[in-house]
């Protein structure tokens, strides 16, 4: 494995010449021989943002972990995974001898994201709470809190960058392409970049393994986390149902011909093929879900992985978000239509409506209302938007 100066040295703990590292390493590296700053750090228990944590403090700031509670309800085992991972924060704080504290944000994360999640499902679209989370609660709530803490800057575990210029500060991807989690931050503005630190911008997870692993942090074995932000791991469709009752109706083919029930749509999404009940029927191979109906309750779906009607060459997108300044129109971009989704060559325009129009040099598969389509120029995330509507050919619109 590669071994960077940036993580060697921490390994080691002998600080080499400032000549030898490399100019992007600077973000974090370079604090080593400025001034220490009081910085806050968000901890979930994680492996990520304990080794965020032991960078900042061999870098010789003043850290203090923050765990944030922001789901009180118990999984459907009767567990509270937020009680664990408190404790392993605490056991890393430990390790590194840096106070902490827990915050209760439940109620605001109830009232600013869950809420409007629940809203989008009953609407039958497919909204990503991870991305309002990272606007509400991280950078919102959050960053007050550390203000009122006395901290200068707000750092967490995320995979990121940030560049400084003259016209404010700039969303920048990470090394670790497959880790890289600006999609879920192009709802922050200058405020909350301004006070964000990203320590994890240059390094890979394999090597973030290894600097927990060899430092003997108590999470260095931990599993990564997944599912919805703050709810955990859980089985998705019976949870939703805790909250949006079943409606049925009909699962029908291309042609109208019923061939099953669904249990309300909110509990499907384009593309998917799993959970739909249908198996066998037909010419034997796969259904996708290729429409949802919502006036007529109806599920459409059709049999093979590369429907046309999966397809599209453009998609409307409203409610967008900058970063810095709205761009000239048209952009040509690189667009993420999901998380670790390969950045896809497009065109972003305004038709004659004066609404958006993502354009696409290549057909996208399941492009799905309510998703964030996260817009990119090489290596910086401009901002995005929120799709409105799949549309398979532009040129009959």
């Amino acid at each position: 494995m590669h071994t960077s100066w940036a993580w060697y040295s921490l390994l080691t703990k002998q600080p080499l010449p400032q000549s030898t590292y490399p100019a992007n390493l600077d973000l974090y590296i370079s604090r080593q021989w400025s001034d220490s700053l009081k910085i806050v750090i968000g901890m979930s228990g994680g492996v990520d943002s304990s080794v965020a944590a032991l960078l900042l403090k061999e870098q010789g700031h003043d850290v203090t972990g923050v765990f944030m509670n922001n789901w009180e309800e118990k999984d459907e085992n009767g567990t509270c995974t937020s009680e664990k991972d408190w404790a392993d924060v605490r056991a890393v704080c430990d390790d590194l001898s840096i106070p902490y504290y827990s915050v209760n944000f439940a109620r605001q994360y109830m009232d600013r994201v869950f809420s409007h999640f629940l809203s989008e499902y009953k609407k039958g679209r497919t909204p990503n709470p991870d991305v309002l989370c990272n606007r509400e609660i991280k950078f919102s709530a959050f960053l007050d809190f550390a203000l009122q803490l006395g901290a200068e800057k707000l750092a967490t575990g995320h995979f990121a960058g940030l560049e400084q210029r003259a016209d404010g500060f700039h969303l920048m991807r990470a090394r670790d392409e497959q880790k890289d989690q600006t999609y879920f931050l192009y709802m922050l503005g200058q405020r909350a970049l301004s006070h964000a630190m990203f320590p994890l911008t240059n390094l890979t997870k394999p090597e973030i393994r290894e600097i927990a692993r060899k430092r003997g942090l108590p999470v260095s074995e931990k599993k990564d986390s997944t599912g919805v932000c703050f709810i955990g791991e859980r089985n998705f469709k019976q949870f939703l149902m805790n909250y949006l009752p079943a409606q049925p109706g009909d699962i029908v083919d291309t042609s109208g011909r019923v061939i099953g029930k669904h249990d309300g749509l909110m509990y499907y999404t384009p593309g998917q093929r799993r959970g739909l009940g249908i198996g066998g029927s037909g010419d034997g191979r796969r259904w996708f879900v290729v429409e949802k109906q919502l006036s007529k309750n109806r599920l459409v779906v059709e049999q093979g992985e590369d429907s046309p009607l999966l397809y599209s060459m453009a998609a409307r997108v409203s409610e967008p978000h900058w970063t810095l300044a709205e761009p000239c129109m048209p952009l040509n971009c690189q667009v993420r239509l999901r998380h670790r989704q390969p950045l896809q060559d497009a065109v972003l325009t305004r038709d004659k409506r004066g609404e958006l129009i993502l354009h696409f040099a290549e057909p996208q598969r399941a492009v799905t209302p309510g998703q964030a389509a996260v817009i990119y120029t090489g290596d910086e995330c401009l901002g995005g938007a929120t799709v409105e509507e799949a549309i398979q050919n532009p040129e009959k619109e």
